[in-house]
């Protein structure tokens, strides 16, 4: 990966542009020009694997800073200018999946449409009065999320200004987000459950058994779609029992992160049907062969009287029946892809559905017997 070079006997040339190596320490740097001047910096780390992550980053770090010190130093810094910094460094960052970006671009437009004369004003001149302005305007209108993600931006935007030396404090940093509300589930019980998959199976669509067959993957192992478009067969293993969880082929699951996860017997049942069906399947051939099966169970929904869900619902239902199969929510957390060791469960599914309320409770016992007909407390 390292090659020498005679004439700078503390430095190594990597296989990878811009990357070089510190001789006495190991250590990499980023190695690049910004404005035609030379710049050497530290990524902090001696794995090569690692520099070659850190070096995209490093550099747009230093272009923008860049970017940001020219609008300044050519007049007056418009909050435009300094958007058009922060939305560049979003759009290049490697940590950032599509669709993440397509949501950044969207609140930055959200941004722009309810409040028209930001971008053109100057900078130093935004004051904390005028974003709280701007909030109350429009936030019993939107969606919390929208609201809160909004802020965010702005607050990003204004702190490309402060590192440009533009201005010393960011008007938006007091803004109060929304509360969001836990979203409220409307799960089926496990009996139209059943009815829900048969009457997407029978509903005579060409492509009936493929839809079935996503919401049983989805239901029966709670990934999620992004994670269900590229199982392959070679990540299904019957020995062993389990299933492998690589999500996207460059960036893994949402978290990125692959993991393995147990099949409960139902999720084995089907893979075993399907590969029954499908022997001659290469390992690198999808399990699925469709990636989106909502119109499907929208209708089934309604044929069978039950509330409409989504994919992303599926997965609630996975962790809602294992929850009260007795799995602890550790267990089922890990399973999720979580990585907070069960708070998210515990907020999202700590309720739980009603009538396993009540059958818990039936099992707890004071050890205090009462004669039949007996009613105790005051």
């Amino acid at each position: 990966m390292v090659r020498r070079t005679e004439a700078s006997p503390l430095w190594e040339t990597t296989s990878t542009q811009n990357l070089i190596r510190y001789r006495p320490s190991g250590t990499y740097f980023a190695r690049f020009k910004v404005s035609g001047k030379l710049v050497r910096q530290s990524l902090n780390t001696t794995v090569f694997s690692v520099a070659k992550q850190r070096l995209g980053d490093k550099m747009n770090e230093y272009r923008s800073r860049e970017e940001s010190v020219k609008a300044f130093a050519n007049g007056r810094m418009t909050v435009g200018d300094a958007a058009q910094v922060y939305m560049k460094k979003i759009e290049e960052s490697p940590a950032l999946s599509p669709n993440s970006k397509i949501y950044y671009r969207a609140m930055f437009d959200f941004i722009s449409r309810t409040w028209p004369a930001l971008l053109e004003s100057d900078v130093r001149k935004v004051s904390e009065r005028d974003c709280q302005t701007w909030l109350g305007s429009y936030q019993q209108q939107y969606a919390p999320t929208t609201v809160n993600n909004s802020i965010a931006v702005l607050r990003g935007i204004f702190k490309e200004a402060i590192d440009a030396g533009a201005r010393f404090n960011n008007p938006a940093a007091e803004l109060q987000k929304m509360r969001i509300l836990p979203k409220r589930l409307e799960l089926p019980s496990r009996e139209q459950f059943s009815q829900f998959v048969e009457a997407i199976r029978a509903s005579g669509e060409p492509k009936a058994n493929e839809d079935a067959n996503l919401v049983r993957l989805l239901a029966y192992s709670g990934m999620r779609i992004s994670e269900a478009r590229n199982v392959m067969w070679g990540d299904v293993d019957f020995t062993k029992r389990q299933l492998h969880f690589r999500g996207d082929a460059d960036r893994g699951t949402k978290n990125g992160e692959r993991r393995y996860v147990p099949m409960i017997p139902e999720l084995e049942g089907m893979l075993r049907e399907l590969r029954a069906q499908r022997p001659g399947e290469p390992f690198d051939a999808a399990v699925m062969r469709v990636f989106n099966c909502e119109q499907s169970m929208t209708t089934a929904a309604e044929k069978i009287g039950m509330a409409r869900i989504t994919h992303h619902d599926l997965r609630h239902f996975f962790a809602t029946i294992c929850i009260e199969s007795g799995v602890d929510i550790p267990t089922v957390s890990r399973w999720l892809g979580h990585k907070d060791g069960g708070v998210l469960c515990m907020r999202t599914y700590g309720h739980l559905r009603q009538e396993h309320s009540f059958a818990q409770a039936l099992r707890v016992n004071f050890g205090v017997r009462t004669s039949p007909g007996v009613r105790m407390g005051m």
